[in-house]
């Protein structure tokens, strides 16, 4: 892997999908063996940061919160200023850096990185938004390097078919990868870390 730059890995997602749980997970599962950071993007607050730092995923140091104002998508995309400033931030305190984290704001479907920013972008959704998600398209969803699918415990209580959702997720994706996931309970979490070891050749 190129020492000089580190990993920087997008997850995106709707509000209350579960990027802030997956965050937790991978920097817990991952700290161990990687120098990892995070950088987190509220609009008007650094919830998202105070989050990973009192569940201890990682020192304090190395979670960043930055507050976009406005519109979230746009510090991801268009202008990505801040958030390129603060992954230099930490690659400055750092120098051996090799995965930063970059927590989009919760967007909409429509909401990417810009592949200034992110080398690999994870896609957050939940079931619990129904069924029908997948199939609305959208590039989290159909561009998305992974797609995850997370609160699959959900899918009785709301209705929605797992299949259905997979065979939706299927047409959309053209054979781009996705995960089932229970993030509450780890489920998945080791196909996600699998999957950010090997796209990100770490």
């Amino acid at each position: 892997m190129n020492h000089n730059k580190a990993l920087r890995v997008g997850v995106g997602g709707p509000v209350g999908s579960g990027k802030t749980a997956l965050l937790e997970l991978l920097c817990k599962f991952l700290r161990d063996k990687y120098s990892i950071a995070v950088v987190t993007n509220d609009i008007y607050t650094q919830e998202d940061a105070q989050i990973l730092t009192r569940a201890e995923a990682l020192s304090e140091d190395r979670i960043v919160g930055v507050e976009t104002g406005g519109c979230p998508h746009t510090a991801i995309r268009e202008d990505a200023s801040m958030n390129l400033a603060a992954v230099q931030e930490l690659q400055d305190r750092f120098p051996e850096l090799e995965i930063v984290f970059i927590e989009s704001g919760g967007d909409n479907l429509s909401a990417t990185f810009s592949p200034e920013l992110a080398d690999l972008m994870i896609y957050v959704i939940d079931v619990a938004e129904g069924e029908k998600i997948p199939r609305k398209g959208g590039p989290g969803i159909t561009r998305s390097d992974l797609l995850i699918i997370n609160k699959i415990d959900l899918a009785p209580y709301v209705g929605a078919s797992l299949e259905v959702m997979e065979n939706d997720t299927q047409k959309m994706r053209h054979g781009r990868p996705y995960v089932l996931s229970n993030l509450k309970e780890g489920v998945g979490v080791e196909t996600i870390v699998r999957f950010i070891e090997d796209a990100g050749m770490l």
